[in-house]
């Protein structure tokens, strides 16, 4: 599977992805401390996550008209240029300005990624290539969730936003390589019709409702408790979640995914309830430890039974739209609502949500999906 063409589109996304991470809880943080308070942080993550939604709406379009390697590479272009004017200020409006242009070049960049990765592995290996791509776009949340929180703190935001706008440019070489294909837009193929459809929409849904989660923890986290106790336990997550991801897609290929959705949906809820005791260092790393494996499995699982009803642009747009969108959703709905729920009872709510969705995870277990053929 690790051809040429698909090293270099992960040394691409992994480039994207890590000025990307480094941003993710440090901009937030640099609203709220520039007087933007609460609200200020959620609204810098739900406005870079909407711009991402509707950035993902056009990739199946642009990668029509200019194929996978012009669309890769102006996915980093927006994620780099813009992070190098953050230090020109922090006033709200400048902020949500900048977060919006690195949101379009997210968008650009992943469902690109995932699009070519299903195009580049063979079918009866999807689920451990796409494991794979999960473990490579995994690292740059390793280390950069953590250490743009630590480097914010000890060095300066200015320093934090001149390397995460470097890094993403620092890919482009790699782009050079990729195929050029042109994916043909429009085109419905016949096991995206009738049950089928419903079955994507089910699965988007499953997967939006714990990016939701996603989205609360990541911006919330570092202001419920301690920035260092956050760091720890984001830097824990991190790694449990391409792990889990890297397995599960193993484990799709030989037994299926469908029967992963039911225990990811559980181990993502009972993860993100552990953080109502958000002063306690074991709950938080724990539940995090838990609610990031979760959410690997449910990445992987309900990616690869997407891929199997439908074409890798079109699905890899839903998948990636209901990953934003969920995150962007979460960040900024839990900033409206905190105020008047507290942290505690927040989080709570939110596992409350995740655990809505398991009659959908359980439709789609009972459907008994059938692994590819070896």
């Amino acid at each position: 599977m690790m051809t040429r063409e698909m090293n270099l589109m992960m040394a691409a996304s992994t480039a994207g992805l890590l000025g990307f991470y480094l941003l993710f809880s440090s901009v937030p943080l640099y609203a709220a401390t520039g007087g933007g308070g609460g609200l200020g942080a959620g609204s810098v993550t739900g406005a870079m996550m909407l711009a991402t939604v509707a950035a993902e709406l056009a990739v199946p379009w642009l990668l029509s008209r200019l194929g996978y390697r012009a669309v890769m590479g102006l996915g980093l272009v927006l994620l780099g240029l813009p992070a190098l004017l953050l230090p020109l200020s922090a006033a709200l409006s400048w902020v949500l300005g900048i977060s919006v242009l690195r949101g379009a070049g997210l968008g650009v960049m992943v469902v690109a990624g995932t699009a070519l990765t299903a195009e580049l592995v063979p079918e009866e290996r999807r689920g451990e290539g796409l494991g794979l791509y999960g473990v490579a776009v995994g690292i740059p949340s390793v280390l950069g969730l953590p250490l743009g929180l630590w480097a914010s703190d000890a060095l300066g935001f200015g320093p934090v936003f001149a390397v995460a706008g470097l890094v993403p440019l620092a890919g482009l070489p790699a782009v050079l390589g990729l195929p050029a294909t042109r994916p043909a837009y429009g085109t419905k193929p016949a096991s995206a019709a009738g049950p089928a459809a419903g079955g994507l929409a089910s699965l988007a849904l499953v997967f939006a409702a714990v990016t939701t989660a996603t989205g609360v923890l990541v911006t919330f986290l570092p202001l419920a408790g301690s920035p260092e106790l956050a760091s720890v336990a984001l830097l824990v997550q991190s790694l449990a979640t391409p792990a889990a991801r890297w397995w599960a897609g193993r484990h799709g290929d030989r037994h299926g995914s469908a029967g992963l959705l039911v225990p990811g949906v559980l181990a993502t809820a009972a993860g993100v309830a552990l953080q109502v005791w958000a002063g306690s260092p074991v709950a938080v790393v724990a539940g995090m430890a838990l609610f990031g494996a979760g959410f690997g499995v449910l990445q992987n699982a309900t990616l690869a039974l997407m891929f199997e009803r439908g074409g890798a642009a079109r699905v890899s747009a839903l998948w990636n739209l209901a990953y934003d969108a969920g995150m962007g959703a979460g960040a900024m709905g839990f900033g409206l609502v905190l105020g008047h729920t507290g942290y505690a009872a927040g989080f709570g709510l939110v596992a409350l949500l995740v655990l809505a969705t398991l009659p959908l995870a359980r439709v789609r277990t009972a459907a008994g999906y059938a692994p590819l053929p070896r």
